[in-house]
């Protein structure tokens, strides 16, 4: 519906982004509207990963917004050229880009069109979220409101927004899920060759098991991503914030974990196979192994059988060995002086 310009703010010295309403569509009252919806949706939303509207206005009939000019790519041109994401790579894009929805929920706004061609990535793996063009606002929204005209890209709307019923927050949770499914996997949960028939999908088929195109998934990351891909509102997690909070939970685990493997004397890490490089050409250590502690609940056993190789390589620590064994002993040895004392105490009659 526009077309995007670098330009240079010649008042700041600055390089900006201005998104201009195509001429076709600068005639059309809804299209106008939504513009400047966009506009207005993003200017109220002070976030690092959301795009700052600098501008908005009208000149020579044609609509214009300045915003912040983000160097990079997008999500959707790195899935493409670079393939699935790392496990961690993936969790650190993510969660900014739940921190920013999440902002964007407490403040009142529904993206309502969450994709990965909507999610730019700096060099320096920044996410910002741009394009609020078919965002709500939550006091805007019956209930029970039901539309003809079905907003959003087919292959991520939520099921309610497939049925054209009122989105929610937790209509952006279900997105984001249909975002991570992809960055894991290199491939959509659900595809069809018309958006009918990918809107009968959303609402009523069940998505593939993640594990299905990349079993080195963490058992406890896919059930987060099914939880996100309920078809009920009221089954995933209520919003953004919340989604984050339980991803950072399996962050944690999986950075912990790494750090153990790290930590290893290089004679075991030589055995393991060499890390990939990310869509940065950054090193990446999940390949040593994608296994979690074993207190982590849904661990499957490809991830125990990681795990447990990893520990029968440990070097058997002999210096702690011999220490125990000299403990043993000097217990062992004060036993019969305890006989000794307790008979001085209380002779035997």
């Amino acid at each position: 519906m526009a077309v995007v310009y670098r330009a240079r703010d010649l008042m700041l010295e600055r390089t900006v982004a201005i998104k201009i309403l195509r001429r076709d569509f600068s005639n059309d009252p809804d299209f106008r509207e939504r513009f400047r919806q966009e506009a207005k949706a993003a200017a109220n939303l002070s976030h690092p990963n959301i795009v700052t509207v600098h501008d908005f206005g009208l000149d020579h009939d044609q609509l214009f917004i300045v915003m912040e000019f983000v160097p990079g790519s997008d999500l959707k041109s790195m899935l493409k050229t670079g393939g699935r994401f790392k496990v961690e790579e993936a969790l650190n894009l993510i969660l900014q880009a739940c921190a920013g929805i999440g902002y964007a929920h407490r403040a009142g706004v529904i993206h309502c069109d969450i994709k990965p061609q909507n999610m730019l990535i700096t060099p320096d793996m920044r996410l910002k979220v741009v394009d609020f063009g078919i965002a709500r606002a939550l006091a805007s929204i019956a209930p029970d409101e039901q539309s003809d005209v079905v907003w959003g890209s087919p292959y991520y709307f939520s099921p309610e927004q497939a049925a054209g019923n009122a989105p929610c927050p937790a209509s952006d949770v279900y997105c984001l899920g249909v975002v991570l499914y992809e960055m894991l996997t290199g491939y959509l949960p659900f595809r069809a060759d018309s958006a009918e028939e990918l809107a009968r999908l959303h609402r009523e088929a069940l998505p593939p098991s993640l594990r299905r195109y990349n079993p080195a998934i963490p058992g406890s990351l896919e059930q987060i991503i099914l939880k996100a891909l309920s078809k009920d509102p009221n089954l995933r997690f209520p919003d953004a914030d919340q989604l984050g909070t339980a991803l950072r939970g399996v962050l944690k685990a999986h950075n912990e974990f790494i750090t153990e493997i790290v930590s290893l004397p290089n004679a075991t890490l030589a055995s393991q196979p060499v890390p990939a490089q990310n869509h940065n050409g950054m090193v990446l250590l999940d390949d040593f192994a994608y296994a979690l502690p074993d207190d982590l609940q849904h661990i499957t056993e490809i991830e125990k059988e990681n795990y447990q190789s990893v520990r029968n390589r440990l070097p058997l620590d002999w210096i702690t060995w011999i220490l125990a064994l000299l403990a043993l002993i000097a217990a062992g040895g004060l036993i019969p002086f305890w006989l000794w004392v307790y008979y001085m105490l209380y002779p035997p009659i």
